[in-house]
């Protein structure tokens, strides 16, 4: 019995050093290394920059009063669409209390000349036609009179003027009735009834009742940075991104680059106007925040690969070409051409079909 178990100790003893020295063979061998590859395509390279910015409209304006008062009425709200005249507040005047006083005291000064010139005219035309008098000295009165009652018009236009600001011939030109100046849309009205306004006047802008633009002309205003502002000119094509529009781009055309740079941040910018091609089926807000993708450069059908599968040594530049033998990577000089940041254009060095490594190793054991 002890025989046996002898034997069994020992098979198992010689088993666990075989077994040890299999383990530690395997782990001395080499490990297979596989690369993946990519094949070079073709396709379209195009070089960008990128602008921040907003859309706007080209032309907005703000509706200022003629008259000192207080609005008693609005008759349009925000976002209506306006013809240029249509009325959308009014404006009750307050009168100065000095001007009022004297415009009332040469009204009644100018009833009383009238009511003299009346008596001296019906006077004069009943001496008149009892042949006392002569014709000269008859006319005289139905001038007289009618001179009168014109002095008193203009009396009465002053004082209804100054009181309400509008006299009884012009009301339709009235002053108190703020109009819309352009056909658009109204932006904002950032009054409401019972606020006081101020006349626009050569000392003072005068308070804003609305803001009205045309919302079918639309342009993007953005900053671009003084290191790309080189590279683009007027009449360059701009395709917009507007985020609170997902999955919609806009075509437009660069119109406008500031002379003068500013600094914000620490860096200098430059301002970009570009016209906006609007599609009929689409409203665009104004303030909507926009990014204009600006093409720098562009390349169609030519061979590319991905930029990250370039080495760079010195000032030459190589990729790796897989060999018939699988296993074994040549380094190749390459000449390069456009990149977008992803893929670079492949000008000399390989051709279509070949397969270079890329950055990527898997292992096999």
């Amino acid at each position: 019995m002890k025989k046996i178990i002898k034997i069994i100790l020992i098979v198992v003893l010689a088993v666990l050093v075989i077994g040890t020295f299999v383990l530690l063979w395997k782990k001395s061998q080499p490990q297979k290394v596989v690369f993946t590859t990519i094949t070079p395509v073709v396709m379209t390279i195009e070089n960008k920059t990128v602008a921040t910015g907003k859309v706007e409209p080209r032309n907005q304006i703000e509706i200022k009063p003629n008259i000192s008062g207080i609005i008693t009425a609005i008759y349009k709200k925000s976002g209506q669409t306006v013809k240029a005249g249509d009325v959308i507040a009014k404006v009750q005047v307050i009168p100065d209390m000095l001007s009022l006083n004297s415009a009332e005291s040469r009204l009644n000064k100018a009833k009383i000349a009238v009511e003299q010139s009346q008596i001296d005219f019906n006077r004069q035309k009943m001496l008149f036609d009892k042949g006392v008098i002569s014709k000269e000295t008859y006319e005289k009165s139905t001038i007289d009179l009618k001179t009168s009652k014109e002095d008193l018009s203009d009396a009465q236009n002053n004082y209804d003027l100054i009181k309400e600001g509008i006299t009884r011939n012009a009301s339709k030109y009235s002053n108190t009735l703020i109009r819309s100046t352009i056909d658009g849309m109204i932006l904002d009205i950032p009054q409401k009834v019972g606020s006081s306004v101020i006349q626009s006047n050569n000392f003072n802008d005068g308070t804003t009742i609305a803001k009205i633009a045309n919302m079918n002309d639309m342009i993007f205003v953005g900053k671009i940075d003084e290191t790309e502002v080189g590279k683009i000119k007027v009449g360059m094509p701009i395709q917009l991104v507007i985020g609170a529009l997902d999955g919609l781009k806009f075509d437009a055309v660069l119109e406008y680059i500031s002379p003068q740079g500013v600094t914000e941040n620490g860096a200098i910018v430059f301002e970009i106007k570009a016209a906006v091609n609007m599609p009929k089926d689409v409203f665009i807000r104004s303030g909507y925040s926009a990014n204009a993708q600006i093409i720098l450069s562009k390349k169609e059908n030519v061979l590319t690969i991905p930029e990250s599968t370039l080495i760079f040594e010195k000032d030459s530049t190589f990729v790796e070409v897989q060999t018939k033998d699988t296993l074994v990577y040549q380094k190749r000089s390459v000449k390069v051409g456009l990149s977008d940041g992803v893929n670079i254009e492949v000008v000399k060095g390989v051709v279509a079909g070949e397969k270079i490594k890329s950055g990527t190793l898997n292992q096999e054991k």
